[in-house]
């Protein structure tokens, strides 16, 4: 009966057991205590003896004669695997080999100088089965090996040293007649283009096989592949340092190391495609992920044209809301603050200003937008700065942001990344145009600053509610198929049904609660999830769902078997094999194991409309060099297409568009699109 606290303290106060009970009942303690002491003596004693450290005995034993380094060989891979540099040179452990683990590899280095050397090296590329290529990022220097039956070969190219044509050697290279394999062949692809190369013959792409076999590993550069397939390093990658080929530089160490990136290549090369047929996903990396990197490295080329004048106008009309909103906000305050400090922001509306807040951290009361949300209308200065953050957010990350990522030839090139998604969606980055604004008024203006070229104009297509047909076809549910079928309102038949009233008689917002049930549903959305986005109960929220599971059982029933599957499989496919794992299933924390059964539910979904919209681009983009189009694609936005179209050519285009994307997937409910066309983003959406 008693607790910790006090026993600490009264330890603390007489030192040990015994004293206290030595002095007993006099200490300075309350009645309640005392008796509890009295009783519970036996107790206390039997428990500082458990407690007690035996030091005296009757053991043969003396520690320095049993000092052991516990490392078995293993444990170097082990943790070289998990990436544990400091243990590794902590208790200075070495590679532990395993014979079978990696390829190895007799490699006779050639010096690539003159044209005849160049000739006789085509010509036997073109008989191999293939080559292993591994550049610099500018395509200066570049190890090529392959295999010539007795062991393999490795050419230096290097254009400081080659005496013949350049660019006649790459070009040649790079030609369909050389199968090529490499990593990350998208980026060799655009760095190609952008000096008029060929991209041609490429067989096979490394880094994407890895990511297609763990989609969630989040890195794929080759010096993590190689510990992760082979448990060894690959030596510091000395060929990307400044100068490391320069005319006077010591080159060979650089050159060594380029050529150990290159066998790496090789060596995946081997490994990798039993792996992606074994898993069942040869022919979604050599039907889509694959043909996808010449449309995406041409997308990159190309670039989006943006009006530099609008854009730098628009930033200083921002300027100027801001510097307003700045004034309102320090008024509305007392004294100027730093709006941007959540410390001194949370000072000022909880403590100065007294509004309601949530819980105080080490930190300071949370400012983020959930919490300012709820407080809009308690306060006008609460308003002010939201807008204030929507405002500088627009100018400093798209208006000034987009300003110096503008080419000389007033272009934005983006870099579209195939692998870090676990979905197989593409995201974008340098800048990120998938993520231009759109919600607010304000920030769908800059839109309006990216422009087609003079004699151009831009067709925007998007797929209309691809991922709930996606849901309809792989779930089978037959009422929310027929839904699609009379290609009525779907959200106004879901709150028909979910609500049992006709048709005609749904409301505005029963329509908008239905659509967030629709939405949601893919997305696995909870009750509470629900009842936050429609500001309703938690029990209206659950009973919106149940009504909604009732209306359409198959969903449900779907849903469920994703989830078991994940539980037993550890990993949900897409209706095209790609496979996603679902680790958080087996958290012990509860938070990461919801959030698993909402990616099991998900990712079969989003991952199926991400192959629709890659297969779909694939087919548009060969159908406008087939039909030797000037017009060429030049965004994806997810389940958005945007090509750059000559005008003369825009009903053309607006029909490869539809047939292609109509076509790209086979459901048992009609895939639809929006287009639109106008001479800017803005307009064209």
């Amino acid at each position: 009966g008693v607790g910790e606290k006090t026993a600490m303290a009264l330890v603390q106060q007489y030192h040990s057991v015994a004293e206290l009970y030595r002095l007993l009942p006099e200490i300075d303690a309350k009645p309640g205590v005392i008796k509890k002491l009295q009783e519970g003596r036996e107790s206390a004693e039997h428990s500082r003896y458990l407690a007690t450290i035996v030091t005296d005995a009757p053991l043969n034993f003396a520690p320095e004669d049993n000092l052991r380094r516990p490392f078995a060989p293993e444990l170097y891979d082990l943790l070289l695997k998990m990436e544990f540099q400091k243990l590794i040179d902590r208790y200075g452990l070495t590679p532990h080999r395993d014979t079978e683990a990696t390829p190895e590899y007799t490699v006779t280095v050639e010096p690539l100088e003159t044209e005849q050397q160049a000739q006789a090296l085509l010509a036997q590329w073109r008989q191999a089965d293939h080559v292993t290529v591994y550049a610099l990022p500018d395509l200066s220097v570049l190890s090529v090996q392959w295999d010539t039956g007795a062991h393999t070969s490795a050419a230096e190219l290097d254009q400081n040293r080659y005496t013949g044509d350049w660019h006649a050697l790459l070009s040649a290279l790079f030609s369909a007649d050389i199968r090529k394999v490499g990593h990350h062949i998208k980026d060799t692809m655009r760095a190609l283009l952008e000096q008029d190369l060929p991209i041609e013959g490429y067989g096979f792409d490394t880094a994407l096989a890895a990511y297609l076999l763990d989609a969630t590993a989040g890195s794929y550069d080759l010096q993590r592949l190689f510990v992760t397939y082979y448990n060894e390093e690959l030596p510091k990658p000395l060929h990307l340092e400044p100068d490391a080929f320069a005319p006077l530089a010591d080159t060979a160490s650089a050159w060594a190391a380029l050529h150990s990136y290159c066998s790496a290549v090789e060596a995946l090369y081997e490994t990798l495609p039993p792996k992606l047929e074994e898993l069942g996903m040869k022919e979604l990396y050599h039907t889509v992920e694959l043909p996808l990197c010449p449309v995406l490295a041409r997308m990159e080329q190309r670039g989006f044209l943006v009006d530099a004048k609008a854009l730098s106008d628009f930033g200083e009309s921002l300027t100027g809301t801001i510097r307003q909103l700045e004034q309102r906000i320090y008024d509305a305050a007392g004294a100027p603050f730093n709006i941007n400090s959540p410390k001194q922001l949370g000072e000022i509306l909880f403590g100065k200003l007294g509004l309601p807040h949530g819980k105080k951290t080490k930190t300071g009361w949370s400012t983020n937008a959930d919490v300012l949300e709820k407080l809009r209308w308690q306060h006008p200065i609460v308003a002010d700065v939201l807008e204030y953050r929507q405002y500088s957010k627009l100018k400093s990350t798209y208006a000034d942001g987009l300003l110096k990522v503008i080419d000389a030839d007033g272009r934005i090139r983006t870099s579209f990344q195939m692998t870090v998604t676990a979905t197989g969606r593409l995201s974008s980055t340098e800048p990120n145009l998938q993520n231009i604004p759109t919600r607010t008024e304000l920030g769908s203006q800059m839109r309006r600053m990216f422009v087609a070229a003079p004699g151009n104009l831009l067709v925007d297509a998007d797929y209309s509610q691809i991922e709930l047909r996606v849901l309809a076809h792989m779930s089978g549910d037959e009422r929310l198929i027929e839904a699609y079928k009379t290609a009525q309102d779907i959200h106004a038949i879901t709150a028909s049904q979910v609500f049992h009233i006709p048709l005609n008689e749904v409301t505005p917002l029963q329509r908008r609660n239905a659509k967030a049930v629709n939405f949601g549903i893919v997305y696995g959305i909870s009750a509470f999830g629900l009842s936050e986005d429609l500001s309703i109960s938690r029990k209206e929220a659950m009973e919106y769902i149940e009504r909604y599971f009732e209306t359409y059982p198959q969903v449900k029933t779907f849903l469920d078997s994703l989830v078991a599957h994940a539980k037993e499989q550890g990993y949900v496919t897409t209706m095209f094999g790609r496979r996603r794992p679902v680790p958080e299933l087996k958290s012990s924390n509860f938070m990461q194991r919801s959030f698993g059964e909402r990616v099991a539910m998900n990712s079969p979904i989003q991952g199926t409309a991400a192959d629709i919209i890659k297969i779909a681009m694939i087919r548009v983009d060969e159908r406008l060099r087939r039909e030797n189009l000037r017009s060429r694609l030049i965004l994806q936005v997810h389940d958005e297409l945007l090509i750059e179209t000559a005008e003369d050519e825009k009903e053309t285009v607006m029909k490869i568009l539809s047939e292609e994307m109509h076509h790209a997937a086979s459901l048992k409910v009609e895939l639809e699109i929006d287009m639109h066309d106008g001479k800017n983003w803005f307009e064209a959406k």
